[in-house]
């Protein structure tokens, strides 16, 4: 059976990249006590978790506290539980709590059919969030994405260490 976590309070819940820019993988990571439950993830699942979360944070009064900026950072270990795949975010009005939802990816066949098995066993995180929380991941989470790879100002790709072969510049 795939692993299931559901928290309605978290210590921390995070995100961090591991390796040089360009080759980073990407982790989120909540934390409750000694519990800890790491997520593997790509750069931009972690942008539009922050987006969508900034989003229903705009209608919500401003949170009173934030987590201290070392409480951001990944704790180890570090080893995913599962690769993430559908994601589900919401905000409870009774418990004034995010809602963030994590399910791992399912493996598909070549019809892109979902291997049946594979659902019912993959892995679930849930945590509930302040609002202040959340507005700490969203903030932690752009400067995690902003620390790779400068753009490129013509074509907005990636510019690797040892040059870029920009598409408009031919």
């Amino acid at each position: 059976m795939g692993v299931f976590y559901e928290f309605d309070e978290v210590d921390a819940f995070t995100v961090g990249a591991i390796g040089q820019p360009g080759q980073r993988t990407f982790l989120l990571q909540a934390r409750r006590g000694s519990t800890r439950v790491t997520v593997k993830c790509e750069k931009q699942q972690a942008a539009a978790i922050a987006d969508y979360l900034r989003k229903v944070m705009s209608d919500l009064p401003s949170p009173a506290e934030q987590p201290l900026p070392a409480a951001m950072e990944l704790a180890e270990p570090v080893e995913p539980a599962f690769v993430l795949g559908p994601i589900g975010l919401g905000y409870d009005r009774d418990n004034d709590r995010v809602l963030v939802q994590l399910e791992e990816i399912v493996p598909v066949d070549e019809e892109g059919e979902p291997d049946p098995e594979a659902v019912e066993d993959r892995g679930h995180l849930r945590v509930f969030l302040t609002r202040g929380q959340a507005a700490a991941l969203c903030s932690h989470t752009d400067s995690i994405v902003a620390a790779g790879r400068p753009p490129c100002q013509w074509c907005g790709n990636p510019i690797d260490p040892d040059g870029h072969a920009c598409p408009r510049m031919n």
